[in-house]
């Protein structure tokens, strides 16, 4: 089959707050082969500031702000947008983007719908969502699932249930470029923070929601004080709990040693600032965060979840922890403190497998692939007697559909 149009692909997200996601969303809108596809993004107006000038001035942005299925106006409007930019694939992000919006596009009849959930939804109660009945049952609207990790693929497969021939694992990846300046030495932000000049930093970054584990961190730093007085502590990214983290630090008696930063757009001035990293997220999908900070070279301690052990391989590329252990992430990061020779070579390792396996360019690559293959298959006609994506529900385990299979 030869191509004689641009395959129209519209993201689609309800949040609001920018993070990984996010960024995630805006590598895709860069690297998009504009010879072959035309991007379209569908997001609320507060994420469109958040990105500013970052979308691409060739994408046609569309504010909606489409939260549930009770605002019936917002999914007329989101059924136009489909029919006015005659979408060829739909791509939500995060399983309640994709609830209200694949059934929209197949009703809609567009061509290829495509989810990424990004994260194991470890929030989950009630009988209805903790057995994922209603991801089975609205996962026939959809006709494929990108995995960011080999650990979201599983949890796709095995707990969720949906049939393996539907997920696909692409790696997320990074634009190691604009990291350069992170491996070099600190700019004033050290003075700027009142920090002295000789105070070891840990930098965290990420939303300041439940998920990401600061509760714990700023736990395990009372105990790491102990030894390190000096350790000085840096939370990047903004979020609800960030007054309950604030008066945690006030009532551990931290005032001097943290301090709360808010979103930061240039990553890299923040990891030159950082003598290590920590990642305390109680689960992932694959964390941006984690693949900047190995690249630029910076020692780091994470929580052994989903894909993040994928990114810090423990004793190789840097330490893990089990999630919600202050005492026992306290005792890692004094360890990268105590042997600064055993923490940079650790680093280092880290950067060479970070460059050699979750680069912008490998993501956008396999995407792009993805994008052309899928749509392709969709536009042979089926064959008498054919399953439909409904019917391939019996193979739940075993190995992974997978555009780009664990080395």
């Amino acid at each position: 089959m030869t191509m004689n149009k641009r395959i129209t692909v519209l993201h689609f997200t309800i949040t609001e707050a920018r993070g990984g996601v996010e960024e995630h969303i805006l590598l895709l809108l860069r690297g998009l082969d504009r010879r072959h596809f035309r991007p379209v993004l569908v997001c609320p107006m507060a994420l469109v500031e958040k990105f500013g000038s970052d979308i691409p001035t060739d994408v046609a942005v569309v504010p909606l702000a489409f939260r549930s299925l009770r605002h019936w106006k917002d999914g007329f409007q989101f059924a136009r947008i489909l029919r006015k930019y005659e979408v060829d694939v739909l791509h939500s992000h995060m399983f309640q983007a994709s609830r209200l919006s694949s059934p929209i596009g197949r009703i809609c009849d567009v061509p290829l719908i495509v989810e990424t959930p990004h994260v194991r939804e470890h929030w989950r109660t009630g009988w209805v969502k903790s057995t994922y009945v209603l991801d089975r049952l609205l996962g026939c609207f959809v006709d494929h699932f990108i995995a960011v990790s080999q650990a979201n693929a599983r949890y796709l497969i095995e707990e969720k249930g949906l049939p393996q021939s539907k997920i696909h694992v692409i790696r997320n990846g990074c634009n190691f470029n604009r990291l350069d300046s992170a491996r070099k030495a600190p700019s004033d932000l050290k003075r700027e923070l009142g920090f002295e000049p000789d105070d070891p930093v840990i930098l965290v970054l990420g939303r300041l929601e439940p998920q990401k584990g600061h509760r714990v961190l700023l736990d395990a730093l009372v105990f790491v004080r102990k030894e390190f007085p000096a350790i000085r502590l840096v939370c990047a990214g903004d979020g609800g709990l960030r007054s309950e983290l604030e008066e945690r630090s006030r009532a551990h008696g931290m005032l001097d040693s943290v301090r709360f930063v808010g979103y930061q757009a240039n990553v890299a001035d923040w990891l030159a600032l950082a003598d290590l990293t920590v990642l305390p997220s109680f689960y992932e999908g694959l964390p941006l965060f984690a693949i900047e900070s190995l690249a630029s070279e910076k020692p780091m301690v994470a929580t052994a979840v989903d894909g993040t052990a994928e990114v810090v391989l423990n004793e190789k590329t840097g330490l893990t922890v089990p999630p919600g252990k202050p005492m026992e992430m306290a005792a890692a990061i004094q360890r990268l403190l105590r042997d600064p020779t055993r923490a940079k070579d650790l680093a280092r390792s880290g950067r060479k497998w970070v460059l050699e396996h979750f680069s912008e360019e490998r993501q956008v690559q396999l995407t792009n692939e993805f994008y052309l293959r899928a749509w392709m298959e969709r536009q042979q006609p089926r064959s008498t007697g054919s399953k439909t994506a409904c019917d391939d529900q019996s193979s739940k385990r075993g190995t992974i559909s997978a555009v780009e299979q664990a080395e």
